[in-house]
């Protein structure tokens, strides 16, 4: 098949991959840890809700927090044990803060619950796909961690062309999606089937970077074996230049088309998911498997085994680490994701989550946190921004905190891919500003929508007391009216009967 010209997105960089020393060795699976730490909220919305009691044993798989509110999925337990805790603990965060969690003691003997496998997924309605992904705790692994089983509903008002499978793994080091792609492409192409049946999508599109060439084939092999779905799915092959993985870039490469400012991609008709993503679709429909544990790249000069592992969630990332044989001091800072829209963590007892897919140790091409020099106004910054920005100006406002003028300037349009961060000559750190500016506006928006509630229930308020008065008033005539009916009633009938008295007692004279 011919592949069609591709389109461009404007700035980005040509990065050094360091992917090589993570790639070497197949996926290993991680021991199972004597402690998980579950932390409630692993995912974009809300925190999930406990569901299970401190002491009670639970089963592998078992559900252990339900879904609270509309953005949310469940959690389940990943290996067989007891509950010994729920309570606060730290996690993967940039603040350091604490957040409830589910403390499992593990057995040793990972006995999985009872599992319902759906063998003809066509027997699914879309909705019921949707519900059970949900259920099943899928949320995108491509790090975001936005709930899977919302991009798996349109809506009425859209109609989906292509689904997009994003094997852009673009940024420096993580090779996590790149393995599973190696390795588990038939459980890929098996999950991208039932997306397409449950999204009504007319088309699939893998997009792969060209510094992949063991993926694209193992990706060509699983097509070519699903004859069904090799017609309406193709493999595209992108340059590799970072950020392609971000869904607009991609979209923009792959289709030619423009997301529109503070849009999303369903609004031309396009949903994009991860390969991971993917297979965990597949094993949950398929195989009646939640989603348990995830591959996290695992690697950096400190690493001595550097390479991917099948973690199960909660695993504390210091058993990770000793695992990989990693030259660590304890508490020494690690980069949790990539080199460029990562965050440095300290904590050693942090647990691996949904959206830990790469931990860094020792990275040599990462710039040291120093004091910025003052911005010399060179442009660098903008002649990389994948999405059009002026990140001078941006900086400038959200520094002097005149929030309305980032906004202007399209502040919710930056990805933080860090491009700006990595050309500053004078080592600013402008997405720690933009992050800081979009923090203090849904801030003031929160606050807003509080006060107008507040607001609006004032309102209400007042005006169900001012109806409450006047049905009180009226019902008040009414009893008026009513009162004054029933005595002009008796009165008549009082003038009645005295009328008739007088006329008997008039007859019986006449008698």
């Amino acid at each position: 098949m011919t592949q069609q010209q591709l389109g461009s997105f404007p700035g980005g960089l040509k990065l050094p991959g360091h992917k090589k020393r993570s790639t070497q060795m197949p996926i290993r699976r991680m021991p199972i840890s004597k402690r998980l730490i579950l932390p409630l909220q692993q995912h974009i919305g809300e925190a999930a809700v406990p569901i299970v009691e401190v002491g009670e044993k639970v089963l592998k798989g078992q559900r252990v927090a339900r879904a609270e509110g509309h953005v949310s999925v469940c959690l389940h337990a990943p290996t067989s044990g007891v509950i010994r805790a729920i309570a606060d603990h730290q996690v993967p965060h940039p603040s350091g803060l604490t957040a409830p969690c589910i403390m499992i003691e593990t057995d040793g003997e990972d006995r999985w619950i009872e599992r319902d496998p759906v063998l003809d997924f066509r027997s699914l309605s879309s909705h019921e796909i949707r519900q059970r992904v949900r259920e099943a705790g899928i949320v995108g692994l491509g790090g975001a961690g936005f709930p899977s089983f919302i991009k798996l509903n349109p809506g009425v008002r859209h109609h989906v062309e292509t689904l997009l499978i994003n094997g852009a793994e673009c940024e420096p080091y993580i090779t996590c999606d790149d393995m599973i792609m190696r390795e588990r492409a038939a459980g890929i192409i098996e999950g991208i089937e039932i997306m397409m049946f449950a999204l009504r999508a007319k088309e699939c599109v893998i997009a792969i970077e060209d510094n992949k060439p063991e993926s694209i084939s193992a990706m060509r092999f699983a097509l070519t074996a699903n004859k069904a779905l090799s017609e309406t799915t193709r493999i595209v092959i992108i340059p590799t230049k970072y950020p392609t993985g971000g869904e607009k870039q991609l979209i923009q490469v792959v289709t030619g088309k423009q997301v529109p400012s503070k849009g999303l991609p369903i609004d031309i008709g396009i949903v994009c998911h991860n390969p991971a993503t993917a297979y965990a679709v597949g094993r949950a429909i398929r195989h009646g498997e939640p989603l348990l544990s995830r591959i996290v790249t695992v690697t950096g000069t400190d690493v001595t085994h550097a390479g991917n592992f099948e973690t199960l969630f909660g695993t504390p990332i210091r058993e990770l680490l000793e695992f990989c044989e990693t030259k660590r001091q304890p508490d020494e800072p690690f980069i949790m994701g990539g080199p460029m829209m990562g965050y440095n963590l300290s904590g050693d007892d942090l647990p691996i989550t949904k959206t830990s897919n790469c931990i860094l140790v020792g990275v040599d091409d990462v710039a040291i946190a120093s004091q910025p020099l003052p911005c010399i106004r060179c442009g660098e910054c903008a002649a990389a921004c994948p999405a059009s920005l002026l990140p001078q100006q941006l900086y400038w406002y959200s520094r002097s905190k005149e929030f309305d003028k980032t906004e202007e300037y399209n502040l919710f349009d930056c990805i933080e891919c860090g491009c700006c961060d990595y050309v500053c000559p004078s080592k600013i750190p402008l997405v720690s500003y933009f992050r800081f500016a979009k923090t203090e506006i849904m801030n003031q928006e929160r606050e807003r929508r509080k006060s107008d509630i507040a607001r609006e229930r004032h309102e209400n308020r007042l005006a169900r007391q001012e109806r409450e008065r006047l049905e009180k008033e009226e019902r008040q005539k009414q009893r008026k009216a009513a009162l004054a009916a029933s005595k002009a009633a008796q009165k008549k009938a009082e003038n009645t009967e005295t009328e008739s008295t007088t006329e008997t007692a008039a007859v019986k004279e006449d008698n």
